[in-house]
């Protein structure tokens, strides 16, 4: 009987073991942008948090598996219907898991730390995304993500498709033989505008754009001194639509900061959508978006439509 009882234990324990192993033999493994490994074996429910990464996981055709994304997720429209664990600097681990995520994909920078942490020990995969502020980093966007998602030939194949954009954005900037000159406000408070510097997403789309930034020795976002602003003498103030709380460019030129500086003169304020900052699949349209209402004149070639760029709202002004 003891002898039988062992047996049966033996045989239980083995096809436990067999069972697990099935489980898992589809698993792969990814390291994030935090440099931890992840087994990834189900990416039925996916939490994603950052705009760029969202887009990315609807371009590659997961869009249906999508649960809930956080409030800088705005497109595609679907987006809007999805449940939201709120501002990706400002994370609710509580509130993520009791969705019932199998996987959950955040941008570098998503916060805050203390969250982080505790999603990062959570049973399911939390995975950093890593960020970056130039073509290169969103080609690297859309093949990571394709991998933590299993599809590394979709990747390849909607990177190649981006990069073709980017190259026509390479030929276009080949026509702008003089570069003018903007700053980024990334918000006005009490009269003072806070401006982007170096080392920042608005200075990176300014690149892609043949935009020069007006703000040098500036890292971050930083509010800004008169002093500052007007001795950089932009061409261009660029704001968010999002953000710019309804000023108007008499508004705007008439703080201490921008009066009398050559974008006060002509009057040269625009206002773009927030995914022009985020370097997702759209990011070469949103390049080539901003330097044609920098450089009206030059009547630059627009960019073809693509699936993931459909449908798009809130243009340049």
């Amino acid at each position: 009987m003891n002898r039988s009882r062992v047996s049966i234990a033996l045989v239980s324990a083995v096809l436990l073991a067999a069972s697990s192993f099935v489980a898992n033999a589809d698993a792969w493994t990814v390291k994030d942008g935090a440099g931890k490994t992840h087994e990834i074996a189900d990416v039925s429910r996916i939490v994603t948090i950052g705009g760029a990464v969202t887009e990315i996981v609807y371009a590659l055709g997961f869009g249906d598996r999508v649960i809930a994304v956080d409030i800088t997720s705005t497109y595609p429209a679907s987006t809007k219907s999805k449940p939201s664990v709120g501002y990706m600097r400002a994370l609710s681990p509580e509130g993520v898991l009791a969705l019932g995520p199998k996987i959950i994909l955040a941008i570098e920078g998503s916060g805050p730390k203390d969250a982080v942490e505790v999603l990062s020990r959570a049973s399911i995969p939390f995975v950093i995304v890593p960020e970056g502020y130039d073509e290169a980093s969103v080609l690297r966007k859309v093949r990571f993500v394709a991998q933590v998602l299993g599809v590394p030939e979709k990747g390849e194949a909607l990177a190649k498709k981006i990069a073709e954009d980017f190259a026509a954005v390479t030929a276009m900037r080949a026509k702008i033989t003089t570069h003018r000159s903007a700053v980024f406000v990334l918000a006005v408070g009490n009269g003072s505008p806070t401006i982007a510097g170096e080392h920042t997403s608005a200075e990176g789309i300014f690149k892609l754009a043949g935009v020069d930034n007006a703000i040098s020795g500036l890292h971050g976002y930083k509010p800004a001194t008169p002093e500052a602003t007007q001795a950089a003498q932009p061409q261009a103030v660029i704001t968010l639509f999002e953000r710019n709380h309804g000023l108007e460019a008499d508004v705007m030129f008439a703080l201490p900061a921008f009066a009398g500086t050559p974008a006060a003169r002509d009057k040269r304020l625009i206002s773009i959508p927030s995914y022009y900052l985020s370097f997702g699949p759209r990011s070469a349209h949103a390049a080539q978006k901003l330097a044609a209402s920098i450089y009206p004149e030059l009547a630059l070639p627009q960019l073809p439509p693509r699936p993931w760029t459909e449908a798009e709202t809130a243009p340049t002004r």
